[in-house]
Formats: structure tokens, C-alpha cells, sequence
């Protein structure tokens, strides 16, 4: 990865997406017992793997549920189903395996960084072993059976979350969105398929999967990442050199609000927070700790703010978010002087 990126280029994820072979897809499982047998059968592959939590989503509150998606380990389809889906989680939550979602087994590996050939290797080896355990749909002709035909052949989807204020500030993100779906690609919002954008991050990531091989789906994603982080890195050298100070007053203003700020609403914090992770890339802010930084856009998200056991459960929801956004932007961000 060009060190330039770090601060574009926020994570990698390779998703893969397997069924069971002779099940119906989630919507027109025959049986409650269908969904049952593959929640077991994969549970029990994780076992002997190892290092996995699982998780009944029917045995957790819907916030509960929304603060898992609010920290991107799960999906609003995953939700959807909950009376029959599950979740296994990895230690470190870099491995995350979705049962009953849109496909029977959605595995996903995420790293931070530009390197999607790390969360490939990683995600792997879990493949295997479901593959050599499980019964999967599969045509030669067409690959894995999947319940989107655009996850027909591989069944891959490699996706990188990027964080591009510039590009979006100066109106070029419409631009890429096309170009994306011209060249293969989808621009998606934080959320992904369907969700708006929030905070400047897209996640840019193959449109089909079939007639590639994995490699090849991953090193067409890398190039054309690449060729964004470059835009994003040109389009902050312009923005720099032709409003410097009104962009610093602006990312000042944001600074001082989330320090001092009495109350806002989540997609107030989510802007501000923006602006401060735009002004510690151009050198007006420092942020002590990037990872803990980035934990901000969810722990001060509803659902999270609900299940953190230090904030007052008596505090209105955006009173309970400033207290803690004020606490922890004077612990990690500073002033470059």
C-alpha cells in the first residue's frame, strides 16, 4: 500500500457468499428446521475451527442487533431474519460469519488498510474448511449458486471503505459513481447497498463476481482504488491551495464543537467528526489514536449509546452523545502547533 493512502484508503474487506446445496434460499426455507440444521452445521465447523463467539440473533434485543450494525459486524438483512439467523464473531472481530442473511453463509474479512489480499488469505482458510464440511451449491458452469446473481461465480465481493472529503467537496463524487458502474464497480455509502452517505466514507467494490477469478476480482478493485486515492489525494492539494482558510476555520469550528458542544444529533456528530479526521489529514489536527478515533462514529451512534454501561441511561440520547463525544475528542484529538 502507498503510505500516501493511509488516511483515504480506512479498511479491506473480502466477502464470500456459500449455500447449502439443496435448500432453498432464507425467503423459501421449507422448514423452520432447515434454518435450524444450517445454524447448527455451521456453528459446528466454527467450533472445530475455533476463536469464534456465536450469537442467535433471536436471543438479542433489536438495539442490541442495531448496535452490531452500527459497528458493521452485521447487516439490516441479517436483522430482517432474526427469528432464524446468527452471527459468529471472531475475537478481535476481524472474522465475522453471517448464517441465514441473504445467502445460507456470508463470511467476511476486514483489515485495516489497503491490502485486500490480507483479508483474502485470512477468510481463506475459514472457506476451506466450511467447504470441506459443507455441501455447497455449485454449477460448473456457473460457480457458486447465490441468491443475487451478480455473487454468481466466485461468490466474492471485495470492497475498500474510503475516506474522500475532497473529491466530495469539490463535486466529483457523482462523477466516480458513474464511471465506477461503467467500469464494473459499485460506489456504496458507509452503510452499503442502499444506505446514503455519511461523513465522506464510500466503499467501493466489484459489481459481479462471475467469469473472474478471485485474484483477478481483487486486483481490479486494488487498481481502481488506487486511481481514486490518487484523485483524493489531488483534489486536497487543490482545495488547500485555493481555500485554506476557510477550510481551517471550518475544521476548527467542528474541533471546538465536539469538545465543547452541549448536545447534537447523530448526523451532526458523524459531519463534525468528519472534519476533524479531514483536518488531521492535512495537518491541522493530531489524532493520538486513529482506530480509537474511528470507534467514535459508532459509539456515538444510537444503538451504542444505549448499551455503553458508563453513560447515564437518564440523559436525553443527544445530551448522553455530547457528554461522551466532549470526554473522549479531548483524550484523542489535539492542535498541531
Amino acid at each position: 500500500m502507498n503510505e500516501n493512502f493511509e488516511n483515504i484508503a480506512i479498511s479491506s474487506r473480502i466477502r464470500l457468499a456459500r449455500n447449502f446445496s439443496g435448500f432453498n434460499f432464507f425467503t423459501k426455507l421449507r422448514e423452520f428446521s432447515d434454518a435450524v440444521f444450517i445454524i447448527d452445521t455451521v456453528k459446528k465447523v466454527l467450533n472445530d475451527y475455533g476463536g469464534f463467539d456465536f450469537l442467535k440473533l433471536k436471543n438479542l434485543s433489536l438495539n442490541e442487533c442495531n448496535a452490531l450494525l452500527e459497528r458493521h459486524l452485521i447487516s439490516k438483512e441479517l436483522i430482517e431474519n432474526k427469528d432464524i439467523s446468527a452471527v459468529a464473531m471472531s475475537d478481535d472481530e476481524h472474522l465475522i460469519v453471517m448464517i441465514n442473511e441473504e445467502d445460507h453463509i456470508r463470511e467476511q474479512c476486514i483489515f485495516s488498510g489497503f491490502n485486500l489480499y490480507k483479508p483474502y488469505r485470512e477468510i481463506k482458510k475459514l472457506d476451506d474448511m466450511i467447504l470441506s464440511e459443507v455441501d455447497v451449491a455449485y454449477s460448473v458452469e456457473y460457480g457458486y449458486i447465490t441468491s443475487s446473481p451478480s455473487n454468481l461465480g466466485t461468490g466474492m465481493r471485495a470492497s475498500v471503505m474510503l475516506f474522500l472529503p475532497a473529491i466530495e467537496r469539490n463535486g466529483d463524487i457523482d462523477i466516480i459513481r458513474k464511471e465506477a458502474r461503467e467500469k464494473g464497480f459499485t460506489l456504496r455509502g458507509l452503510y452499503g447497498e442502499g444506505s446514503g452517505t455519511y461523513g465522506s466514507f464510500y466503499q467501493i467494490s466489484n459489481q459481479n463476481s462471475l467469469g473472474m477469478s478471485e485474484e483477478e476480482i481483487i486486483d481490479s478493485v486494488s487498481e481502481y482504488v488506487y486511481d481514486i486515492c490518487q484523485m483524493e489525494l489531488s483534489a486536497r492539494e487543490d482545495i488547500l491551495a485555493t481555500n485554506h482558510d476557510k477550510l481551517v476555520d471550518e475544521i476548527f469550528r467542528a474541533y471546538g464543537i465536539l469538545k465543547e458542544g452541549y448536545q447534537f444529533e447523530e448526523m451532526e456528530m458523524t459531519k463534525l467528526l468528519s472534519l476533524v479526521k479531514f483536518g488531521d489529514a492535512l495537518g491541522f489536527l493530531r489524532i493520538n489514536d486513529q482506530k480509537a478515533f474511528e470507534r467514535l462514529f459508532y459509539e456515538g451512534a444510537s444503538a451504542n449509546l444505549k448499551e455503553n454501561e458508563n453513560i447515564s441511561q437518564n440523559l436525553k440520547e443527544e445530551r448522553a452523545r455530547s457528554e461522551y463525544i466532549n470526554r473522549r475528542i479531548k483524550e484523542l484529538v489535539s492542535k498541531v502547533e
